[in-house]
């Protein structure tokens, strides 16, 4: 998926390694609904045969077809591979589906919705294992670390519980929360809501730029991100959208009345970006809902 699109900066970017190393054709979303289309994906796909397809992004807030991206492999003899890496928790709770059936491999990071250490994590089927193997050590990876591998099945253990599995579910009900209060407001998400954890907010109407937004929110305790959108029209590195999401809101135990409290501060900072008192305002209710919802230690059973 192009980078612009909602695809990963890892997946064939030219300033990437991979972009580098191989040569990857992006697919594109639709332009209307900003949403997948996998006729598209698979005319690409026929016009240039890749060895391999790559399915996978940082900021699409809809649930990819894996079954549909599978058959377009098949009939292109490519490989499927999947980067779960924005929502892998989703999976591992059963709040998403699992691209495992469909993918000849599947790699995702053990951070972000998984809640782990630093690092990844790759699956494979079994005929791919050993060049995977080789592929990771010797050929790029050093020493194992031993402490980050404890600290995966801590989280693979953690990931095995209930709690995780509501953890999961709460995402989704909270994202979906969140961008309805956004929407109710008056501002404009991409492809029109979520489907899973993130949404991107198109600044445009309120003459904003992302990094400028980035910046400000970051003062007033309110973590979102500069990003880029289908159609938006500014550049890499000052796109016209913000990217946000509900996995660090949840862990600290919000629901959706903190969601909608949420979306109306962010709606509030937008509305009013250039008026102090605003800014001030929003700062002093973000911080006051933070000491509501304390970070949570959460320990691991040994018994």
């Amino acid at each position: 998926m192009a980078l612009d699109q909602g695809g990963h900066l890892s997946h064939g970017s030219p300033v990437s390694f991979s972009g580098k190393i191989y040569h990857f054709e992006p697919y594109f979303v639709d332009e209307t609904t900003g949403v997948l289309d996998m006729d598209s994906v698979r005319e690409r796909a026929l016009e240039f045969r890749p060895k391999m397809i790559v399915a996978g992004y940082s900021s699409y807030p809809r649930i990819l077809d894996f079954a549909a991206f599978a058959e377009i492999a098949r009939e292109v003899e490519a490989l499927l591979l999947v980067d779960m890496a924005h929502f892998a928790g989703l999976v591992a709770g059963g709040a998403h589906p699992s691209p495992v059936p469909h993918a000849d491999f599947v790699s995702f990071t053990a951070h972000k919705t998984m809640r782990g250490p630093w690092g990844g994590v790759i699956l494979c089927r079994a005929e791919h294992a050993d060049q995977i193997d080789k592929a990771a050590c010797p050929n790029i990876q050093g020493g194992p670390q031993m402490h980050a591998i404890a600290a995966k099945a801590v989280m693979f253990q953690q990931c095995a519980q209930p709690a995780f599995r509501e953890y999961a579910h709460a995402v989704v009900t909270n994202a979906k929360a969140m961008a309805a209060g956004l929407m109710r407001r008056g501002l404009e998400l991409t492809t029109g809501g979520t489907d899973n954890h993130l949404m991107v907010i198109d600044l445009r109407p309120m003459g904003l730029r992302g990094r400028a937004v980035q910046a400000a929110f970051d003062e007033v305790g309110v973590t979102v991100n500069a990003n880029a959108f289908p159609g938006h029209g500014g550049t890499p590195y000052n796109p016209n959208g913000i990217r946000l999401g509900s996995p660090s809101v949840t862990s600290r135990g919000m629901g959706e009345p903190e969601m909608d409290e949420i979306a109306g501060l962010v709606a509030r900072m937008l509305g009013g970006f250039d008026d102090p008192a605003v800014r001030a305002e929003v700062s002093e209710s973000s911080r006051a809902l933070c000491r509501r919802f304390p970070l949570p230690y959460r320990g691991v059973s040994t018994g």
